[in-house]
């Protein structure tokens, strides 16, 4: 049951209700809604069952999809019902540890591979299969969840499994659930399979006998109406009647119930049969039991045996009877495991007690009670389970001493524990290790942590208040139960607050983070007792306070011994002492608080007590010290008097020792002065301490008093503290006065010194200036004299130089011999050290030179002679250029064939797949398929080549007719390929279905599929001229282009965006595609409604609040909102900035667009110009754009995937977010090269007009630099000349079947194609003749006349291929010299062979110059090599005779040759002997140029068709393994056949067979054409009105072959028509969905009843 809170949110989903009204909009999009839920039920349905089998809990709903594609756990759910076929350790990644870390990988396929096996081993179906993709990909994920529910039903109906439950409207999803679901299923744009007919599709799929089936079925009625349980209990087990969960101890049981059901049914019936009814037509088992009423009742009768056997248990409280019938199957209770047996046991035996209190029980407890207590069992077994494991987890953490760790665990919500503070792990952990380690065990229980993690989740949260200072939680948590603390007392809530604050406080200090429990339990116990000790000491401070008022001292010190004072150091000896200073010191607090009742607290009690017992010590400290000065000074000893003046207890300040004789005399007379007359004799001397307490001590004992002695004297002879110090003061400060000059001495001297180095510098100055001032005057006496010095040197060098000139001259010249000898010597020995270099440097120079002879021949408009005449050896053909053009004529022969070998194996696989469906649905179709089987194994196994490899008869054979006939066709393929009007207009001729066809079979194959450069240039010849012709003849509007669907068009994008365009727009798009798909941060979307509605649900995510706004709006009514607009225009500009960038990678790729493509969009411009002359640029730039950009490129943006421009990663797939942001910049590129501004229903991206219009701007520079292309002639290098120079012939492979069928599409649109009667098509049609058939091409001996398959041996062998070696028919029947193309061919050879032996200026100059005898030895050398070359090459290869023989005359028979040719040349006007003929040399040039692009070319050709070859047989070999496994089934098809001896057996040549059996024989069934009416197989008949359908009577008659029928109309008794059934025919209608057909062109049937009336009526299906 649904909450009623829950029910109010939930979206409802299902029918629409009387007070709605849904527009149409709304309606369609509540479907939609209802068929998202309803999947989402169906996955929820798929994870309960798996996880019953597997006991194993998968992944939530939602996520299940994913968690599927890994196959983990669709291989265990394999090894659950296939244990032996799936060990565990074939399966990978089980603990999907590799898929959790980084994804799918290849090797995941494998599990889903052994999923299929399984489930085949088993024998579902394989109608139900999944794909591999469709699980790893994820592209059909529904399909996935069809198949596990077939597979649940299945395994149900087999025992093996539980029933899956239906929970269709018993599950809740939110909203967004579903919205994300639906937007999942409309993506792949999957069509949700019928979940609800699986029943009804495994019942017709499985393979039974139905005919035994109904035996059986009869049997157990016969048996039920006997009473004999043992009878009933054989015929149930009989497995023919495929009847499961029959257990022999309840045989008495199913007669009973099978017994009274029989009865009812009977009863029921009685009274409904009409005597109208044909007995032949009246169901037999309108009175019997059928098998699903057998098996609903055998159920009901295990179901009600297994409660009872439950509730026994119950009763018995027995775990493992309870257990054992829980499991049994037909409960089909989900989720039944061993391990909860006890929790079993106790919920259902309280549910039942429980129950049994109600007076409406009947004794026992129901399924659906059943189920409910395994569920809540099974959850609080889980519940209980999962508390253990996190127990462990905590205990496993602990002892790790991991605080973090700890705290994790004990936060798990399956521990149960209570609230845990993560802020303070280390508290838990030090807590929990210390009980840990106290626990006997090691290890802590449940409860144990419990209470120990209540208690310190409280220690954390006292903490916590502790550092936040919140006095009101600190309290709170304080008092908290959950803490136990003890000894709390409410006065004292604040004071241990601040105790425990400072506390705190002082841990922080030290380190500590958090206060213990036992810290804050001894700090209450503290604050407890300082309480007390308080509360004793103040009542103390009260009576010391009332004794110091009564100033007596005796009762002070009293007040004061007391212990609850706990007063310090109190000596009675100075009682009273302790009296004056603490009535002073209360005296000092009554006047500075003005009260004179204040009262002194124990802390300044204690206070005075130690001041009292300072000033006694200080007191007699001096009077000691005061007493040793005086005696000192009594002595006269000067330095005795010092140091007792220096000592610790002396008074006296600054003394010095220097001054201790004038101490001593001072002192003296002052001592003298102070006795007078005389000594008094009195024994005490008074002190004043603090200026107010009186000190009393004796000279006799030294001690003293605060008590005045009585009759007290003060001693006359002794000088006070005062006198001393005032004599000491005065002696000291003269002679400080004295020493302070004497110190200061060194400072004067260092002042004078200063004065007198102060006069020393200025005259050391005024020196130094008066130099500088004269140092001219320096300079010019120094450079006089340094003059003087060099001149006087400079004369006595040169009168020693002229004194010996003679000398010099010869040491000069001995020097330059010697220098010039050694520079050639150096010379020399450079160029021997350097001779490598040298030969290089001359090899270089000599390179260039032939390198500039090379650039003249390759670029110079008309070479030299002398300059070709050193390359024409480059026209030598060498044996490698011959085995490269063998090799590459037999590849091209072998990939053609395999070619057309693969598409014609294809299209029978699939029709042998379609005819397999059809079998099963209708096994009366065998023989078809056996049929169409063996025509497939002929095709793979080559029969049919072997009929014309031989070369021994059909179009090959060894005789002049069949050469003719050969020649001809090879004259007529190379006139269609050369001259593409013909196949142009013949395209044009056809409808265009056919017209599509002949493209993809015969043009194709005429051109080989482009493999080369001719044959792509003759290709882009016929592209060229049939698009003229199509525009020309079909196109009356610029606009239709676009419009339209133009036939030629669709063929060159199709061709150009193929295996040959792939790679082109994979390099023009992957990157710029691939930077997009990468942006993970880039969201681009332009559509306000579904922005508003993703911001709408961001809101109610951020706040966990339901948004107020409604949630269905208009685009207008997004738009109000700004937020809305915000994020639209960012997106916008992220789409204008991704955008740029697509297009700049389209702009600076323009080489990479295949010429193909770019050069039918200059034919497409120039076409459309030339016959719409008023269409200006812009009209047609926007058609060529429509063609390279909207045609060619833009389905490649908007899923690159489907065109291989990315990579896509295992498991990988397009996001939704990835595919949107292309599909809008595809969009945006769309508008752009067309001009279209956004408008309408795009109004919201109108602010992007202006970028659209300067995207057009540089789209059409773009078209413009597109269309600029050479011509086909150019870019491919080939003329008119260029297939008489190639040495292979081009060769074409095609089928018997398409000669005829272009030899006969040409004759039946000759006059069309060809008006001209001269026209030389016309000519080779003549020559053909009529149109032949296959066995004349074939060979009238291939096929035995008698062969009753003759027709299709025939039909078959006429898609035997042949090669025709194409040649002109021109070129053969104009041998001679007469036609000037070869004649200027021929002269060109000649002319080579020529300059090859004798060297010279001009043409004309060694035509008339003799040659040499060393010329003519050189010719005759080439002539032998060429022979002998020759004489290697293949038949395939040679040249004319004639050519042959030209080429051995001596050279000067051939100049004289070379002659005449020239002037019948020149007379044709193709040469002039004005320029010296110098148009032959430029051809040679330019054949020299051709042959090495030739070369280059055909190497890259080799690799590319080998390349090709092996991904050819790579496809074929799956083609065979496909072929085999077809056969296999094939072959168990005739085997299960061939046990049905019940039936009519079908044979292979069609016919049945009658076995005695009477009821099996098939005769004429009659029907009115009302009763067909009546059943719905007959609709109406034209013409007829429905009250005189009783009068048209219909015969249905089976022919001898197998599947024919005959049916005859009758009109009033007379035979109107007869028609030929097929019912093959019938059923690849019913498999193309056609409802109605026509029979007689007035009769309307229904196809798929009159298919059911036919298979009940004939074959009992």
């Amino acid at each position: 049951m649904y909450e009623e809170n829950a029910a109010l949110h939930r979206p409802r989903y299902g029918s629409i209700v009387d007070d709605e009204r849904l527009s149409a909009e709304e309606m369609d999009e509540r479907r939609h809604q209802n068929i998202a839920y309803e999947y989402l039920c169906h996955l929820e349905e798929a994870k309960q069952w798996i996880e019953a089998c597997l006991r194993e809990e998968l992944p939530p709903t939602t996520e299940l999809e994913e968690g599927l594609r890994n196959g983990v756990y669709l291989v265990k759910l394999a090894r659950f019902f296939a244990p032996k076929l799936v060990p565990e350790r074939k399966i990978y990644d089980i603990e999907q540890t590799r898929f959790k870390r980084s994804g799918l990988h290849f090797r995941h396929t494998d599990n889903t591979v052994q999923w299929l096996r399984a489930m085949e081993s088993v024998g579902l179906p394989k109608i139900f299969y999944p794909e591999t993709t469709d699980v790893y990909d994820r592209k059909n994920m529904p399909r996935v969840i069809y198949c596990i529910h077939a597979l649940s039903l299945y395994l149900f109906k087999l025992g093996i499994a539980p029933q899956i439950q239906d929970l269709l409207g018993k599950v809740d999803f939110t909203e967004e659930e579903i919205s994300n679901m639906r937007k999942e299923l409309e993506k792949y744009g999957i069509q949700m399979p019928a979940f609800s007919k699986i029943g009804g599709i495994l019942a017709n799929e499985l393979s039974v006998d139905e005919a035994a089936l109904h035996a059986a079925v009869m049997a157990i009625n016969e048996a039920i109406s006997h009473k004999v349980p043992e009878e009933t209990m054989k015929a149930l087990t009989n497995p023919n009647a495929v009847l499961s969960n029959i257990e022999n101890k309840l045989a008495q049981d199913y007669q009973e119930k099978l017994f009274e059901a029989k009865k009812i049914k009977q009863e029921r019936n009685a009274g409904g049969k009409s005597d109208s009814v044909n007995a032949e037509e009246r169901e037999m088992y309108e009175e019997l039991l059928t098998r699903n009423e057998i098996q609903d009742n055998v159920n009901k009768v295990n179901v009600n045996k297994a409660l009872q056997r439950v509730n026994q248990a119950l009763e018995k409280q027995d775990e493992n009877d309870l257990l054992s019938g829980l499991q049994a199957p037909s409960l089909s209770l989900a989720a039944v495991y061993q391990e909860n047996a006890p929790w079993y046991l106790t919920n259902l035996h309280a549910e039942r007690e429980q129950k049994s209190q109600q007076e409406s029980f009947s004794g026992m407890l129901n399924k659906d009670d059943l189920q409910a207590g395994i569920s809540l069992s099974n959850d609080q077994a889980r519940a209980h389970k999962l508390k253990l494991e996190a127990v462990e987890k905590i205990n496993a953490a602990i002892l790790n001493n991991d605080a973090v760790q700890t705290v994790t665990a004990l936060m798990l919500p399956e521990a149960q524990l209570p609230g845990v503070n993560p802020d303070m792990p280390d508290l838990y952990q030090l807590e929990l290790s210390n009980l840990q380690r106290q626990n006997p065990e090691g290890k802590l229980t449940h409860e144990e942590l419990a209470i120990a993690v209540e208690m310190l989740s409280a220690v954390a949260q006292l903490n916590g208040a502790l550092t936040l200072n919140n006095v009101e939680e600190m309290i709170q948590h304080l008092t908290s139960p959950a803490i136990g603390i003890s000894n709390l007392q409410d006065a004292y809530t604040q004071r241990y607050a601040d105790t425990l604050m400072l506390l705190k406080t002082q841990a922080a200090e030290q380190g500590q983070d958090y206060l213990s429990w036992n810290d804050i339990q001894a700090c209450i116990e503290e604050v407890n007792m300082q309480i007390k000790e308080e509360s004793e000491r103040v009542f103390a401070a009260d009576l010391i306070n009332d004794a110091v008022d009564k100033k007596d001292p005796n009762k002070t010190l009293e007040a004061l011994l007391m212990p609850s004072a706990k007063l310090q150091e109190v000596n009675s000896s100075i009682a009273n002492h302790y009296q004056d200073v603490l009535w002073d010191t209360k005296q000092q607090k009554c006047k500075v608080s003005q009260d004179d009742g204040a009262a002194l607290w124990l802390d300044e009690i204690q206070e005075a007590i130690l001041s009292a017992n300072q000033d006694t010590e200080d007191a007699h400290s001096l009077a000691i010290a005061v007493s040793e000065i005086n005696s000192a000074i009594e002595n006269g000893d000067s330095q005795q008097t010092l140091a007792a003046m220096q000592s610790s207890n002396a008074v006296t300040r600054g003394v010095v020792p220097e001054c201790a004789d004038t101490y001593q005399n001072e002192l003296f007379e002052a001592k003298k002065q102070k006795t007078g007359e005389g000594p008094n004799g009195s024994l005490w001397v008074i002190h004043k301490i603090k200026d107010k307490y009186e000190y009393y001590h004796n000279l006799e004992t030294a001690e003293g008093t605060w008590e005045k002695p009585e009759s007290i004297v003060q001693n006359n002879t002794q000088l006070s503290r005062e006198e001393i110090q005032d004599v000491t003061g005065r002696i000291t400060t003269d002679h400080h006065r004295e020493q302070l000059w004497l110190a200061n001495e060194g400072q004067v001297i260092r002042l004078q010194a200063c004065a007198r180095g102060y006069l020393a510098r200025k005259a050391y100055s005024e020196r130094l200036n008066y130099l500088h001032k004269q140092e001219p005057s320096t300079i010019r006496l120094q450079s006089s004299w340094k003059g003087y010095k060099q001149r006087k040197s400079y004369k006595g060098r040169l009168r020693v130089l002229q004194d010996n000139v003679a000398t010099i001259t010869k040491i000069q010249s001995f020097v330059r011999m010697w220098k010039a000898r050694r520079a050639y010597r150096t010379r020399c020995q450079y160029f021997k050290d350097h001779t490598p270099e040298i030969i290089k440097i001359q090899a270089y120079l000599r390179a260039n030179k032939a390198k500039d002879d090379y650039k003249t021949l390759i670029n110079a408009g008309e070479p030299p002679l002398n300059v070709v005449r050193k390359f024409v050896h480059l026209l030598d053909q060498s044996d490698l250029d011959f085995q490269e053009e063998l090799e590459v004529t037999r590849l091209r022969e072998e990939v053609v064939t395999k070619i057309r070998s693969n598409q014609q194996l294809e299209k029978d696989l699939n029709l042998m797949d379609i005819k397999i469906g059809l079998l099963v649905k209708n096994r009366i179709t065998l023989q078809d398929v056996i049929s169409h089987s063996k025509k497939m194994d002929k095709k793979n196994k080559g029969q049919a080549m072997e009929v014309i490899s031989g070369d021994k008869q059909g179009l090959k054979s060894l005789s002049k007719e069949k050469r003719k006939k050969l020649e001809a066709y090879q004259h007529l393929f190379y006139l269609l390929q050369t001259n593409p009007a013909y196949l142009a207009k013949l395209i044009f001729q056809m409808p265009q279905n056919k017209s599509t066809k002949f493209m993809d079979t015969v043009i194709f194959t005429l051109y080989n599929y482009a493999s080369n450069q001719r044959e792509e240039y003759l290709l882009l010849k016929l592209f060229k001229t049939a698009l003229e012709e199509e525009i020309k003849s079909k196109v009356d509007q610029v606009q239709e282009i676009v419009t339209g669907n133009p036939t030629v068009i669709k063929m060159v994008v199709t061709f150009n965006r193929g295996t040959r365009g792939q790679n082109a727009l994979r390099q023009l798009l992957a990157p710029v595609v691939k930077e997009i798909m990468e942006n993970k941060t880039l969201a681009i979307n332009t559509n306000p409604v579904e922005v508003y509605k993703a911001w709408v649900n961001q809101m109610e995510m951020q706040t966990g609040e339901a948004s107020k706004l409604p949630y269905d709006v208009t685009a207008e009514q997004a738009l109000s909102h700004e937020e809305v607009k915000s994020k639209l225009e960012s997106s916008m500009n992220n789409l204008q900035l991704v955008t740029d960038k697509v297009l700049t990678s389209i702009c600076t790729s323009l080489d990479a667009i295949p010429y193909g493509m770019r050069y039918i969009a200059k034919v497409l411009k120039n076409s459309l110009h030339e016959k719409f002359p008023d269409s200006t640029e812009d009209e047609l730039l926007k058609i060529v754009g429509n063609l390279l950009y909207y045609r060619y490129m833009n389905p490649a943006i908007v899923a690159p995937d489907g065109f291989d421009i990315i990579d896509m990663t295992a498991g990988g797939q397009l996001h939704p977010d990835q595919r949107r942001n292309l599909g809008s910049v595809a969009k945006v590129l769309q508008h752009a090269a067309s001009n279209k501004l956004f408008e309408g229903e795009n109004a919201q991206l109108s602010s992007m007009n202006n970028f659209l219009s300067q995207t057009y701007q540089k789209f059409r520079k773009f078209f413009q630099e597109a269309c600029d292309v050479p011509e086909p002639e150019e870019k491919f290098n080939i003329d008119e000349y260029s297939d008489m120079v190639t040495l292979s012939k081009p060769v074409i492979y095609i089928s018997i079947e398409e000669i005829i069928n272009t030899h006969s599409l040409l004759l039946e649109h000759q006059e069309a194609i060809s008006p001209d009667h001269n026209d030389l098509l016309h000519e080779l049609l003549e020559g053909l003749g009529s149109v032949p058939d296959v066995e004349t091409l074939i060979g009238e001996g291939a096929v035995d006349p008698n062969d009753p398959n003759k027709e299709n041996v025939l039909s078959q062998l006429a898609k035997t291929e042949v090669s025709l070696a194409l040649t002109s028919k021109v070129e053969l029947r104009e041998g001679d010299d007469t036609d000037m193309k070869s004649l200027m061919i021929k002269t060109k050879w000649l002319i080579v062979d020529v300059i090859r032996a004798q060297p010279g200026e001009t043409l004309s100059t060694i035509l008339e110059t003799p040659a040499t005898s060393q010329q003519e030895a050189n010719y005759l050398k080439v002539v032998e090599m060429r022979a002998l070359q020759d004489a290697k090459v293949p038949d395939k290869m040679k040249h004319n005779q004639l050519d042959v023989e030209d080429g051995q005359l001596p050279l000067e028979q051939k100049k004289r040759k070379i002659q005449r040719n020239l002037r019948t040349l020149e007379q044709a006007g193709l040469v002039s002997v004005t320029n010296k003929y110098q148009e032959l040399i430029n051809d040679i040039a330019k054949d020299i140029r051709n042959q090495r692009r030739y070369r280059q070319h055909r190497k890259a050709e080799l690799v590319k068709i080998q390349q090709t070859l092996s991904a050819l047989n790579s496809k074929s070999k799956f083609y065979e393994e496909q072929n085999n496994y077809y056969n296999t089934y094939i072959k168990t098809c005739l085997d299960n056949l061939t046990r049905k001896n019940a039936r009519r057996s079908i044979k292979l040549d069609g016919k049945g067979e009658e076995k005695g059996n009477k009821k099996m024989k098939q005769s004429t069934l009659r029907y009115t054409a009302a009763r067909l009416h009546e059943k719905g197989v007959l609709l109406e008949i034209d013409g007829l009105q429905s009250n005189q359908l009783k009068n048209v009577l219909f015969d249905i008659t089976p022919s001898e072959e197998v599947g024919d029928f005959e049916v005859k109309a009758k009109f009033m008794g007379m035979e109107v028509e007869k028609v030929q059934l097929h019912f093959q025919d019938l059923l690849e209608l019913q498999y193309e969905g056609v409802a109605v057909m026509k029979i007689f062109e007035k009769a309307k049937v229904n196809v798929n009843l009159l298919v059911f009336l036919l298979n009940k009526k004939f074959y009992g299906k």
